[in-house]
């Protein structure tokens, strides 16, 4: 079972800023803020963004991504369009990906940091 997801960031502010709105589309709210992440959640945290622990700057991860389910498809609308409109930039957008499922539903979208995620549902309509 997973505890929680960390990716990384340069920039925490910059994260805050990007993730505050995006997460809050999502349902989730900042659960963790720390000199070195921060985290989001519905209670506790389960997903979070950190400032190397090495010290060196960050890099998204080549074929690492990470995924929220939601419940209904204008959810990953707004999920893209929300992260969008905070300096993301779009890396699927929202539609079916019948070579999943049928009925998968998603967006992916690359955060400042170039961190990809995605919001997707299984809900027709």
């Amino acid at each position: 079972m997973l505890h929680h997801v960390s990716l990384g960031t340069s920039d925490l502010d910059r994260a805050r800023q990007f993730y505050d709105p995006v997460m809050a589309a999502l349902g989730l709210r900042r659960t963790l803020d720390v000199a070195a992440a921060v985290g989001y959640g519905a209670g506790i945290t389960v997903f979070s963004l950190n400032l190397p622990a090495n010290g060196q700057p960050a890099r998204a991860g080549n074929g690492a991504h990470v995924a929220f389910e939601v419940e209904h498809r204008s959810a990953v609308d707004r999920f893209f369009a929300v992260a969008l409109a905070q300096g993301g930039s779009g890396d699927g957008p929202p539609g079916l990906r019948p070579e999943y499922d049928a009925h998968y539903y998603a967006a992916f979208v690359r955060d400042p940091d170039g961190n990809k995620i995605e919001a997707l549902t299984f809900a027709a309509g």
